[in-house]
């Protein structure tokens, strides 16, 4: 979902401004999808019945890694990219986020939704 809305976006924003902003947001978009896929990578790497203290080592460790790819991202976006739009960088990382926490939220609601509906059982 979030690299189905950074596409279209950067061309937007290419066509509505330039292509420094347009690299920019798109940096600032890719700082944010690289790491949320590591972290769901380490979360959801193994399937089946797992115990608790498992997932939660596993959620630590791509916590963890989340935040670290997001760092060196930032630093790799700050020290190589020439020239940039900082306020782009930032907007293109916010919008990934927004998107992330819709996605997230709207997944939530269709399984509890799903696990709500029972079918009608006839006496």
């Amino acid at each position: 979902m979030q690299l189905a809305t950074l596409v279209p976006s950067c061309l937007l924003v290419w066509l509505a401004l330039d292509e420094t902003t347009a690299l920019s947001w798109t940096c600032g978009g890719v700082v944010a999808v690289v790491p949320q896929a590591w972290f769901a990578l380490k979360l959801f790497r193994a399937r089946g019945v797992r115990p608790a203290t498992e997932i939660a080592r596993s959620a630590l460790s791509g916590e963890a890694g989340k935040f670290l790819l997001s760092a060196a991202g930032f630093a790799a976006v700050f020290a190589l990219l020439r020239p940039i739009e900082p306020g782009a960088v930032f907007a293109g990382y916010g919008v990934m986020l927004i998107v992330q926490t819709i996605g997230s939220w709207r997944m939530l609601m269709s399984r509890e939704q799903k696990q709500t509906e029972t079918p009608k059982q006839e006496l």
